[in-house]
């Protein structure tokens, strides 16, 4: 699914695009998922993950992101690069369908500038737009404190945990929270 392209201003000043997935944007986009997993432990793969992901891979995805009806992919441009990303899935069932799950990602270099909130206005504002959607979700790495807040702040609430769903290289194991928000 195709959204409208929306420009705001970043807390620096700068201009940020939210807008559907493009060609153009493939190789920022696979530099910004290898470049995010190596940042943070709280992505849920690893850097080196990502090197069977290839560039008609990711044209393919675009493109059936931006043709699909329950599924939408949003990219936030800054500077022309891709800065961070977001998705939203609106389950099909007849017993889940009211239910969308959601998921998002930033480059440490444009944390802390409104992107995140940017981004979920917009992913809610698409699930409050489809009919029958009553509940969103989400997930979060443990220790993720920024994400939890910015979840938070756009009225999520935690629903549960996931004892022990991430182990880190070194053998670290971490709970994973699920979040939700009604609308």
């Amino acid at each position: 699914m195709l959204i409208n392209d929306i420009w705001f201003e970043l807390r620096d000043g700068r201009k940020a695009l939210l807008t559907s997935p493009e060609e153009k944007y493939v190789d920022s986009t696979l530099d910004f998922l290898r470049i995010s997993a190596g940042e943070t432990d709280f992505i849920t793969r690893y850097p080196e993950e990502f090197d069977e992901f290839t560039r008609e891979g990711e044209k393919e995805l675009f493109y059936q992101m931006n043709a699909s009806n329950n599924d939408v992919m949003i990219l936030c441009i800054v500077d022309g690069k891709v800065a961070g990303n977001c998705s939203i899935q609106f389950k099909t069932s007849l017993k889940t369908k009211h239910r969308a799950s959601i998921g998002i990602a930033l480059l440490k270099e444009f944390w802390n500038l409104g992107i995140g909130t940017e981004m979920f206005k917009e992913m809610i504002r698409l699930a409050k737009d489809r009919e029958n959607i009553t509940q969103i979700e989400l997930e979060f790495v443990e220790g993720n404190t920024r994400a939890r807040a910015l979840y938070e702040k756009m009225g999520f609430r935690i629903a549960g945990v996931l004892p022990n769903a991430i182990r880190l290289k070194d053998g670290t194991l971490l709970n994973e929270y699920v979040m939700t928000l009604e609308i």
